[in-house]
């Protein structure tokens, strides 16, 4: 049987921090920021955690 690839998406955008957890990028910072208020801005900046429903999914992507 062939070996399991990882998504090129998945490998892009999420990252495993030391504990196991997910980590990803919030979206809708890319464009049309002009209507976006300053501080809504600001917290898409932070990175956020995958949810739990999710996980299964994107661990898949990933080969974990």
């Amino acid at each position: 049987m062939p070996k399991m690839k990882t998504k090129s998406s998945a490998k892009k955008r999420f990252s495993i921090t030391a504990t196991g957890k997910i980590k990803r990028k919030q979206s809708g910072k890319r464009h049309i920021l002009t209507k976006k208020a300053t501080d809504r801005k600001r917290a898409l900046t932070k990175d956020a955690f995958v949810h739990k429903a999710d996980l299964p999914n994107v661990k898949l992507m990933l080969c974990i």
